[in-house]
């Protein structure tokens, strides 16, 4: 708490998320104040730990938003303003700029959301990355495509999962690709398709310093279960695995070189097939989603939508301790289902701790502390899934609106 009274944070998300974070903020003494969109007025907010609620349309122009949320601090101190989504990571480090509140400002925000500014700042500290090319001077993109093999990737610089993503498996299929994205090339990266296993690190970051990380590997690439179908999977890494302490290092490479202060991160790697080499993939200033969150509470029992409230809470000024954590192994799997509100009753094993209950996707955590039993269920549990609620629909080109 401040001289002045109780914190105040204002959370934006444009999508229905963080009510962890929100009740926890709350439960640390805080006023809670939330921006989101009109079409979430409905949402299923915990609105017994929120003060108060404004809404914005989801198109709503910078200068507007400014306007907007400068005439909130006229009778509001806004002591934190924290983005709960991916999508407005930069939104949020804007108006920290823009009003002087403390946190992540704009430059630094850009290496967690902007996929060629991480690609760069990365390639240029020596942390391995897949050959790309700025999809913007002709001649450099030539370049690129005699120079590096098939395939490739095109991909938005500012998406979230695998939201407009191209695959280019002939050369032929490039120039055509590029000039379907007509003046938007520029926000567009071009990147060598690298084959290998897909990892993702989940991150505390107190004071510059990593103080918490969780490994987990990808069954299928989430690109591939995003494009081609198939049912997602990602359970946690031993720590005797070899690749427990490779990513270690290079997750605190990216985060110590990108330049977060303090906050959590979601951060993925491609072990190639080729030569066994971790690449950095992408970074982001947020939880995981599609319930990564809970399958690390559930191999670890820390909630890092919770943790995250109490470093936001501390600030500058304040103490951070990394609360005792279980050695479990977990893993979780999920689908989009036929069902609207899928029955997962059938599924009965003991080690489930969790059952996904969005409409239109199934999906179940289990955790052991045998990790043989884990990678058991999950192969068991990913066959009968594919019968009992499996469907299919391709990424989308650009976020449901």
């Amino acid at each position: 708490m401040s001289d002045a009274g109780p914190l105040t944070v204002l959370c934006i998300s444009t999508y229905e998320k963080g009510q962890a974070f929100i009740r926890e903020c709350k439960a640390q003494g805080c006023r809670v104040l939330l921006l989101t969109i009109d079409k979430l007025r409905d949402a299923n907010w915990p609105r017994e730990a929120i003060d108060a609620f404004y809404y914005i349309p989801r198109e709503i122009g910078r200068e507007d938003l400014m306007k907007g949320v400068s005439h909130i601090a006229r009778t509001e101190r806004l002591d934190r303003i924290v983005a709960l989504d991916d999508f407005d990571v930069e939104t949020a480090a804007m108006l920290r700029e823009h009003l002087r509140v403390p946190g992540m400002g704009e430059t630094t925000a850009r290496y967690f959301r902007d996929k060629l500014a991480e690609r760069m700042k990365a390639r240029n500290f020596g942390i391995l990355v897949p050959d790309f090319v700025h999809v913007v001077n002709d001649a450099l993109i030539a370049h690129f495509a005699e120079t590096t093999p098939l395939p490739w990737i095109l991909k938005p610089r500012s998406q979230a999962a695998a939201i407009g993503m191209k695959k280019i498996e002939q050369a032929d299929q490039l120039w055509p690709a590029i000039e379907a994205l007509g003046d938007r090339r520029s926000f567009y990266v071009l990147e060598r398709f690298v084959a290998g296993d897909v990892f993702h690190v989940d991150s505390i970051v107190w004071d510059r310093q990593v103080v918490f990380q969780a490994m987990h590997q990808y069954g299928d690439p989430p690109y591939q279960v995003a494009h081609g179908g198939g049912i997602f999977t990602t359970r946690s890494v031993a720590r005797t695995d070899p690749a427990w302490a490779a990513l270690e290092k290079v997750n605190r490479d990216v985060l110590t070189t990108f330049g977060i202060v303090r906050g959590v991160a979601h951060t993925e790697f491609i072990r190639s097939a080729a030569d066994g080499r971790f690449l950095f993939l992408e970074t982001s200033a947020r939880v995981g989603g599609a319930f990564i969150v809970d399958l690390v509470e559930a191999e670890t029992g820390l909630n890092l939508w919770r943790e995250w409230a109490r470093l936001e809470v501390a600030g500058e000024e304040g103490q951070y301790e990394v609360p005792a954590v279980q050695d479990r192994f977990a893993g979780l799997l999920l689908t989009l289902a036929r069902q609207e509100m899928p029955d997962t009753s059938a599924y009965t094993d003991p080690e489930i701790v969790f059952r996904v209950t969005k409409p239109n996707h199934a999906g179940l955590i289990v955790a052991s502390t045998d990790q043989a039993r884990v990678e058991t269920l999950l192969h068991d549990y990913s066959e009968r899934f594919a019968g009992d609620f499996y469907a299919f629909a391709p990424a989308p080109d650009r976020p449901p609106g």
